[in-house]
């Protein structure tokens, strides 16, 4: 009788929390609580994406044949 008694209790216990996992938060499937505390549908899917990736490359200094780029211009 203990053992029957023991798993009883363990059936229900698990039972209810499976029941309040599915409340979502007392207002039901396919709702959630809102800042004030009312239920609030739920929006359809969000999807985010990532930006796309842009390298800015600084342009390249050419100078002329024989001079190099020093202190900010092209010297001999």
């Amino acid at each position: 009788m203990k053992y029957l008694f023991a798993a009883a209790l363990v059936a229900t216990t698990v039972a209810g929390f499976g029941a309040t996992a599915n409340a979502a938060q007392g207002c039901g499937p396919g709702f959630h609580r809102g800042p004030y505390g009312g239920c609030i549908a739920n929006r359809g899917v969000v999807v985010v994406r990532r930006p796309p990736v842009v390298v800015v490359a600084p342009r390249a200094r050419v100078c002329p044949y024989g001079m190099r780029w020093y202190a900010g211009r092209c010297r001999y």
